[in-house]
């Protein structure tokens, strides 16, 4: 039986393999289409995590895990040259 959910509207679970190019391309790929996924992904994310009645420290401690995988991430240049000079 086909399905009666537009393409567009289908969440990626839904969509089959071989309707999956045919699901990307109907993407908005402009600068306002981008800014609204990252707006969409703030959003859910801060209703999830921060803005809950019984609050917990989940949603701070994934922001402070992702601040300091960051921050080491741009400090790998300088760390792998520590660890490759000999000390005497």
């Amino acid at each position: 039986m086909a399905s009666l959910v537009p393409m567009k509207d289908k969440k990626l679970m839904d969509v089959k393999i071989g309707e999956l190019p045919k699901w990307i391309l109907m993407w908005d790929f402009t600068h306002k289409g981008i800014a609204g996924v990252f707006q969409r992904g703030h959003y859910r994310y801060h209703n999830k995590y921060v803005n809950v009645k019984k609050g917990s420290v989940t949603g701070v401690s994934m922001v402070l895990a992702a601040y300091v995988l960051f921050n080491y991430c741009c400090s790998l240049k300088e760390l792998k040259h520590e660890r490759r000079r000999k000390y005497h």
